[in-house]
């Protein structure tokens, strides 16, 4: 079907009030999906001495909690938004208390040792993994109410990328400085903890304002529609199920997005051991998100015109072929490490730009098009499933990486003991945020090939009695 621009109907357009709120909840999902995955096992391994294989199962057992919640609190989601005509109630719940648990998680100090600490740190990031969850499952549900026009969703998509990608900097450049700042560095992880759950707080509350009541799916402003009844757990996880089941460009794009999560997530878990034992200075992990972070701050607009062009499938599928082959020449770091891998970092980060976008601006495609099949009223369950999805891949590549650094013998260590990494392990961390990525990168470009929505199927079906 053809993919040529077609006029976007002006009642759809969102205000600037509107776009700017939502973008904001990027700070609290940046900087949760940034600050853990780049230092926790990290903090595990070289602050409270945890062997590498279980600082990785720590961070995977989090994630699959995630899973398992994200389609309950999708239906229950659905539920409110149904009850009461918004979905703000759970996005505040999770704003108001991430704060402290995302600060609990790195306020375990060397000396409880370390199966004391890995319990301690496992038990806050679960009930850190919680509090996002409530706000992130109907943030991400939002975009199909807000707007039903294909490239206002783009517009407002992009703009909270912008907004992502500074708080990748934001969160990936400056927390390791502020947990450097200082001499100590069971206090320097601890302010850090607090600083940035607090900022992540402050984004998702900004963000709840634009969960008003819904005017989308046949809700009229200010009355709730009638509330389905709760169903049990089971045909809850059901309903999930049943939406991949029966929408074919809902598995095409999910199975995308999980491969690239897990490539994004194995480069991220990477990236500080790459800084340490690569480029021999722990601080150059602040280099690495300022090449990654600066040029997709540039590139996020581009993408956007690039996809009103040619539709946003061909463009997706053009940044992840950028991503995979900038990732593939990181490579050449097991030979030759040197800086000119931060000029691979930002050809990747051009890419990395189209990653965040393109996908978050299809989703809500996928949602209408399942509404003119199904009935309204199922946004959440499609969310609750994507995060759970989202959340595995970040979850297996965290597992990745550390499963690469047991088998290939490196050391863990606690805060201020030195130790010298055998050559085995530094090729290990090179090949997780090189070879894999790309790899992972590629199978993804094979699933996109069966996503088959076009700006035809949505603009046609959104115009006045469609």
């Amino acid at each position: 079907m053809s993919t040529e621009a077609r006029p976007e109907r002006a009642a759809v357009r969102l205000s600037p009030r509107t776009v700017v709120l939502y973008a904001i909840g990027s700070l609290g999902t940046g900087g949760y999906a940034t600050l853990p995955g780049l230092v926790l096992t990290y903090f595990l391994t070289d602050n409270l001495g945890v062997a590498a294989l279980a600082a990785g199962l720590i961070v995977t057992a989090a994630k699959i909690w995630d899973v398992i919640i994200d389609p309950l609190i999708g239906a229950a989601s659905d539920r409110q938004l149904a009850r009461t005509g918004s979905r703000r109630g759970f996005m505040i719940t999770g704003a108001l208390t991430l704060p402290l648990f995302f600060a609990l998680t790195f306020a375990v100090p060397p000396s409880w040792g370390p199966v004391a600490g890995a319990v301690c740190v496992l038990l806050a990031f679960l009930a850190t993994a919680t509090s996002f969850s409530l706000f992130q499952v109907p943030y991400v549900a939002l975009p199909a109410e807000l707007t039903d026009g294909y490239d206002e969703r783009t517009r407002l998509l992009g703009w909270r990328v912008v907004v992502l990608t500074a708080a990748i900097l934001l969160f990936g450049a400056g927390g390791p400085a502020l947990r450097n700042a200082g001499s100590d560095p069971v206090l320097g992880y601890l302010v850090m903890g607090v600083a940035a759950g607090l900022v992540i707080g402050i984004g998702m509350l900004i963000a709840a304002r634009t969960a008003g009541p819904s005017t989308s799916s046949g809700a009229q402003e200010g009355v709730p529609r009638n509330s389905p009844p709760a169903s049990p757990w089971r045909d809850q996880y059901l309903s999930g199920f049943r939406a991949l089941r029966r929408s074919q460009p809902f598995r095409a794009l999910l199975g995308t997005f999980l491969l690239q999560a897990l490539a994004t997530g194995t480069m991220l878990a990477g990236a500080q051991y790459v800084a340490t034992w690569v480029l021999r200075s722990e601080d150059a992990v602040t280099f690495v998100f300022v090449a990654l972070v600066g040029p997709a701050l540039l590139a996020t607009p581009a993408w956007t015109a690039i996809a009103r062009r040619i539709g946003k499938e061909r463009a997706f599928a053009i940044a992840s072929a950028l991503f995979a082959v900038a990732a593939l020449t990181i490579t050449a770091a097991v030979w030759a490490p040197g800086e000119w891998i931060y000029g691979s970092v930002a050809v990747a980060g051009i890419a990395y730009a189209g990653l965040q976008s393109l996908p978050m601006a299809m989703l809500p495609d996928v949602i209408s098009h399942d509404e003119r099949v199904s009935g309204p009223g199922q946004a959440g369950t499609f969310t609750g499933i994507w995060t759970a999805g989202e959340t595995v891949g970040f979850a297996l590549g965290a597992t990745v990486v550390s499963l690469t650094l047991a088998a290939t013998g490196y050391i863990s260590t606690v805060a201020g003991v030195a130790v010298q990494q055998p050559d085995a392990a530094i090729t290990g961390i090179v090949l997780s945020f090189s070879i894999l990525p790309a790899v992972l990168m590629a199978a993804s470009l094979l699933t996109l090939r069966h996503y088959r929505l076009r700006r035809h199927d949505i603009d046609v079906a959104a115009e006045p009695g469609a």
